[in-house]
This record gives structure tokens, C-alpha cells and sequence, in this order.
């Protein structure tokens, strides 16, 4: 069986020999867990060879080797002048070429004069340097030292791990080494099955490779590693979705009281699309079901998402029942509760808005009309889920830039209500393989289709050299009403990193406009949304807003119609088409400018290209992956995605498929391997798994 392993996984890094509670500590920083299972799921980024060699001379500068020496002399370190010196070891080779040891750490001098011993021969392994005076190498710090017949202790090549402060390659080897060692012993006492043998060898294979293509993502252990990966993941999405089919009969039952739908539709100054539609009635078809609904929104910036939801929130309020709708950041709450509140007060119904900022009596009073009733429609941030926040009867929770949400945050909202349907919206188009793997436990809506009117944006990439003849061009436009946003990639100027800054353009582009406004993620929160406000006032004179990205989401300004990206090159497709997509929002012309900087490589070029030629967010979404791989699309940060120890979706496109398919035909009998594989990759990032 195979209990014996798992509780091995799950032993902490501090019982492993050589390891100790310190180090432990430095290891979890590192790993994202302290457990042994952290350290196999953490796999080396690439082979060190360290070929063995009669001679220096037979070396290149740089060169890692492995030398048989012969050890001349010590010379010991201290401090001359204020000026730390080296202890220093002087070796020779077979064949007489002098090899310098250099240790930079007199503590340890001890340690290193008896661990090479004048008139003795040693194996040293390490870099090999060249010496700033004469003809000799130097190597500091070498990583081995081993008696002549301890060679084999030595590798030809050395797995590098991705490192922290504190921890050394050796480090890794060691605990490596321990840990497959008590494996091997459990193994031959455990009689684990056939499957967690296969998951076992190929780990092993990993962390023992022989060169750097062992450990590329189409080689067979980590593919193999990768397929169980996607297995343990679509297994719990599979148990998920069956959970969800055997919540019969839970919901409360509704009826309709009110006939508010007619009334909202009659008063949109505008008819949905056919995509809107489609949409909205697989929503209300969701509505009937016994089950609760669980279904994402995806759809492009500017496609229509909002008036969707409105929609199945105000079905909803025909039935008495509450909607809650939870968005990322105050001002998208805000944007939010300015559109949908106008709409509510057309056809007689109560929407309010509950975020951090409201205290005292405005409080209690929204708190009041929340759990009385009266209030329909909540909009707001994590306010929504706080402990004093009581619903009468919470039927359905809209979550706004789902991905920026993580489960523990989900369920405390939905916890509010009796198994309240939930509706994710998302404008972050994402390719149908990956969706159906990050949202398989979802049903999926797409609107495909922008509203009537829509003027595609007229998108061009010019190099930052021409900046000052962009803005003579834009100067005309800025003086007959336009406004512009200037995003650029950092707050202030850096002298490691070549790109432009807000600050400084800020400063640059009041020159020539006077009510030019800053934004940026260092700003005092109440600042920046007043500047945001300011810009976004028709009536307004600033025409002008330097930024960073946190006008990528939450900002509507419909009279805005140009927008320029400084360091264009910096950013993700998906990232530039959000911020593309800031403009065009009304009636006129738009452009997005792509200012790039001069050391611009070919794909930068290439990535700028497919943004110039074409607005479909999911194209553009299947592009970005293909050059930059789902970590970079995604972000490492992202609270609701899945993190990856194995996968790359570039090279894996296959065994997502196979995944998904074995997933939903194993589950319904049980599968224990498939069920093992859940707690190996932790899958409770998945929808509450």
C-alpha cells in the first residue's frame, strides 16, 4: 500500500538528516511548504557537468572541473589595510601548473588547512578562474574536496536547483540524497502499488539527471510528471462537479413575485447583442436547475459583461432574493454602483454599495437595509463577506475579475447566503484548453460578439526615440477635447532598469499640458481616486493622465481616446490589451500608441505586431501563451490559479486532453491512484477541492 510513502511525503524537512529546524525554515521560503513531498515537487532548473581533467591547462576560463592536486602551501587570510584577505591554498597539478584554493571566510580556517593538508593529494571541484598575476587559476570556494579514493563521491554533473540565502547547492544534494535513500528503504518494505512506484522512478530521474534536456518539459520523466500532475488536478474538478450534480433540492424555492425584467430591458437606451442574449438564457436556464449554478462570463474588454449580470440580478430580485456583487478594487465597485444603480432606480428597486470606507451610522444604515430586505442589489469589495454583514435572502453572488479572488475569499461570500448561485465574470480572455482546466469545474459562457457601434481601435507601435513628435501630434486632438491616457511601466526612474517612469513624464508632458494629472500604486488611495475622478469628469480640464497599470481595470472613460504604452515591450499581450482597452468606449476614433525602447528584441517586435492586428482578446490570449507560456500569462501571484510543479502548456497541450478524459471515466469508480494524486499536488485551490 501505499500509506507508508505518503506519511514519508508529509515527514518535515527538519527530521531529515543534516537538515534541523534552521534550515527547514530557509527551505520553506524556498519550496512554498517545509515537507519532504515540497522538496520532490521542487525540480532543478538545469545540469552542471564537472568534467575530469589531468590538467588545468586542459580547461576553459569559467569551466567547472574536477583536478586531482597536490598541496604546496598555506597562506593564511586576515585583514590588511581595512581590506578582508584570503586564506590561500597553493596546490600544482600532475603536471606542475600552480592552482590557487582561495576561502574568503578566516572562521574557518581550521577547517580548510586540515581538510587539505600540506603534501598530501586531494580532489578539489569547482570553477576555474584565471589569476590576475602570472600564469596560474584560481578556484574559490570549491565545492568539492575529496581524498583520491573518494573520487566517485564526485558527480560528472550536478543537478543546480533554483536557490535562497542560505542554502547551498551542497545542501540540495545532500537532503536529496537522504531523502531518496529512506525512500528506497520504504519501498522495499511497503510494497507500494504499480503506479506510486512509476511516480517514485520518475521523480528520481529528475532530481538525477544526467544533462539539462532530462529537464526540459517534453522529456519523458517530466512529461510522465506533468500527465499525473494534470490527472491529480482534473480528478478533483471531476469529484467537484459530481458533488455539485448531487446538491438536489438545497436551493430555496422562488417564485416570482415582481416583473422587473421587462422594465429593465425597456429602459437600456441600446438592444443586446445576440451573443448577450445567448448568454443571459443559458444564465436563467442555470436559474431552474436544482443545482446551484456555477458558471464564468468570459468576454473581451468592452463585449457587454455587466449588462449580463445586471440581467440575472434583477431575475433574481423577482423573486424577492438578493444579489451581491463582489469587485476587486474600490473603484470598479464604485464605476459599478454608478451604472447599475441608475438602472435600479428606473424600475423601483434598492442597490446599494458597502466597502472598507464605510464607517458610523452610513454604515449600520446599509447593514440595516441589507438584512431587512429592502436592499436587492450590494455592490462592493471584502466588505461584502465581513462578519456583520447579514443577508435576508442572498440568491446569487456576481464576482467581477474572478482570477484576482482566491477560494477561502469565494466561499465566505457564497457562506452568506443558502447555496446562492454564483456567476464569474472575467475580461481576461483565457484559451478554451486552459479554461476548461482552470474552470472545469464551471460551466462557460463567451461573448464573442462587441455592441453595435463599437469603432475598432486603430493600433501602431513607433520607436521612444519619437516621442517628442508624438506628442506635437497628439498636442491638436488635446485642444479640441481629447483625452489621453500616458501609461508607463514604473513609478519612478531606476538606474538598473532602462525604462521611462511616470514621474519624470509626468513632469515632461506639463510642459506642454498644464492640467496633465499622475497615478500611480504609490499614491495615497483617496488621492488616486480623486485624480481618476477628475479625469473621468467630462466637464473637467484635465485632458491628460500619466499613469502606471492601476488604470488596467476599473476606470470607464468614454470620452478618452487615446491611449499610449510606454516600454510597450515590457508587458504581456493580455496586459496591453486590457490597457488598449481603456479607450474606444464610445462613439469616435480611438488609437493606442506603442512607444517601444531601443533595445527591443525580435519577439518584442513580433508580440507588438499581433496587438497592431487584431482586437480579439482571445487571439491575442492564444498568442501570448504561445510565446511567453502560461506563467507569464497568468502571473505567479494570481490568488484563484492553479501553480504548476511540472506543466507547461506550450508542451503539454496533449495531456490536458488525456487528463480531462481519464479524470471523468476513473473518478466514478473510485480510482485511488487518481485520488492519491489529489493529495500529492494539492488541489484544494480548486473551486474548494
Amino acid at each position: 500500500m501505499n500509506k507508508e510513502i505518503f506519511d514519508f511525503f508529509n515527514t518535515d524537512l527538519q527530521f531529515i538528516r543534516g537538515v534541523g529546524p534552521v534550515l527547514a525554515a530557509r527551505y520553506a521560503d524556498i519550496l512554498g511548504g517545509r515537507r519532504v513531498l515540497d522538496f520532490l515537487l521542487h525540480k532543478p532548473s538545469y545540469v552542471k557537468p564537472r568534467e575530469i581533467l589531468d590538467s588545468v591547462t586542459e580547461a576553459q576560463i569559467g569551466d567547472v572541473i574536477t583536478l586531482s592536486v597536490f598541496i604546496k602551501s598555506h597562506k593564511h587570510g586576515g585583514v590588511f589595510k581595512g581590506r578582508r584577505l584570503p586564506t590561500q591554498i597553493v596546490c600544482t597539478d600532475k603536471f606542475g601548473n600552480q592552482i590557487t584554493i582561495q576561502f574568503f571566510n578566516v572562521k574557518f580556517l581550521d577547517y580548510w588547512t586540515e581538510k587539505l593538508p600540506i603534501g598530501e593529494w586531494r580532489i578539489i571541484s569547482g570553477k576555474i578562474e584565471k589569476s590576475s598575476r602570472g600564469n596560474s587559476f584560481i578556484i574559490n570556494h570549491p565545492d568539492f574536496i575529496e581524498l583520491p579514493e573518494n573520487v566517485s563521491k564526485i558527480p560528472t554533473h550536478q543537478a543546480i536547483y533554483p536557490s535562497g540565502e542560505g542554502i547551498t547547492q551542497k545542501n540540495f544534494s545532500n537532503i536529496r540524497d537522504q531523502i531518496f535513500t529512506a525512500l528506497h528503504e520504504r519501498i522495499a518494505t511497503a510494497n507500494p502499488t504499480s503506479n506510486m512506484l512509476e511516480f517514485v522512478d520518475a521523480l528520481e530521474h529528475i532530481h538525477y539527471p544526467e544533462t539539462s534536456n532530462d529537464l526540459t518539459p517534453n522529456s519523458k520523466y517530466i512529461s510522465k510528471l506533468a500527465y499525473y500532475e494534470l490527472l491529480a488536478h482534473q480528478t478533483a474538478i471531476a469529484i467537484n462537479r459530481r458533488a455539485r450534480k448531487e446538491q438536489k433540492n438545497l436551493r430555496p424555492i422562488r417564485q416570482k413575485k415582481y416583473d422587473l425584467l421587462d422594465k429593465l430591458y425597456s429602459s437600456l437606451p441600446f438592444s443586446l447583442t445576440n451573443a448577450q442574449n445567448n448568454v443571459i438564457q443559458e444564465i436563467f436556464d442555470d436559474l431552474k436547475k436544482p443545482t446551484p449554478m456555477m458558471r464564468l462570463v468570459q468576454g473581451d474588454v468592452g463585449s457587454g459583461k455587466t449588462i449580463v449580470a445586471i440581467a440575472a440580478a434583477i431575475k433574481m430580485a423577482e423573486s424577492g432574493a438578493q444579489t451581491a456583487l463582489l469587485a476587486p478594487t474600490d473603484t470598479l465597485a464604485q464605476q459599478h454602483f454608478i451604472k447599475i444603480s441608475a438602472m435600479c432606480e428606473k424600475i423601483g428597486i434598492v442597490c446599494d454599495l458597502l466597502t472598507g470606507r464605510d464607517k458610523g451610522v452610513s454604515r449600520r444604515e446599509k447593514l440595516t437595509s441589507l438584512r431587512s430586505g429592502r436592499t436587492k442589489i450590494i455592490i462592493g469589495t471584502h466588505a461584502l463577506f465581513s462578519e456583520d454583514v447579514i443577508y435576508k435572502d442572498l440568491g446569487l453572488v456576481i464576482i467581477d475579475e474572478q482570477h484576482r479572488f482566491g477560494v477561502a475569499q469565494r466561499t465566505a461570500l457564497l457562506s452568506k447566503g443558502t447555496n446562492p448561485d454564483m456567476l464569474a465574470l472575467s475580461a481576461t480572455p483565457i484559451p478554451r484548453t486552459l479554461s476548461m482546466t482552470m474552470y472545469g469545474d464551471m460551466d462557460i459562457s463567451i461573448i464573442n460578439e462587441k455592441p453595435a457601434g463599437r469603432i475598432p481601435i486603430k493600433t501602431s507601435k513607433i520607436s521612444v526615440l519619437r516621442t517628442t513628435e508624438l506628442i506635437e501630434r497628439i498636442a491638436p486632438q488635446v485642444a479640441k477635447g481629447a483625452k489621453i491616457f500616458w501609461v508607463c511601466p514604473l513609478v519612478e526612474e531606476s538606474e538598473s532598469i532602462d525604462m521611462t517612469a511616470a514621474q519624470s513624464r509626468y513632469e515632461e508632458l506639463k510642459k506642454y499640458f498644464p492640467h496633465t494629472g499622475l497615478c500611480h500604486g504609490q499614491m495615497d488611495k483617496k488621492q488616486r481616486d480623486a485624480v481618476m475622478a477628475t479625469f473621468a469628469d467630462p466637464n473637467s480640464d484635465m485632458k491628460v493622465l500619466v499613469s502606471t497599470t492601476v488604470i488596467e481595470v476599473g476606470i470607464d472613460v468614454p470620452s478618452a481616446t487615446i491611449m499610449v504604452i510606454e516600454n510597450a515591450e515590457r508587458f504581456g499581450l493580455a496586459a496591453l490589451h486590457q490597457l488598449r482597452g481603456r479607450v474606444g468606449r464610445g462613439n469616435l476614433q480611438s488609437y493606442c500608441i506603442l512607444l517601444y525602447g531601443n533595445n527591443i528584441s525580435p519577439d518584442g517586435l513580433k508580440r507588438l505586431d499581433v496587438l497592431c492586428e487584431t482586437e480579439d482578446g482571445f487571439v491575442i490570449a492564444e498568442q501570448d501563451l504561445m510565446m511567453r507560456g502560461v506563467g507569464e500569462l497568468l502571473g505567479t501571484k494570481q490568488s484563484g490559479w492553479i501553480q504548476y510543479h511540472f506543466v507547461d502548456y506550450r508542451e503539454h497541450r496533449d495531456l490536458f486532453k488525456l487528463a480531462q478524459s481519464a479524470a471523468m471515466n476513473n473518478f466514478e469508480e473510485t480510482d485511488v491512484w487518481s485520488k492519491d494524486l489529489r493529495l500529492i499536488f494539492d488541489c484544494s485551490t480548486i473551486a474548494g477541492a
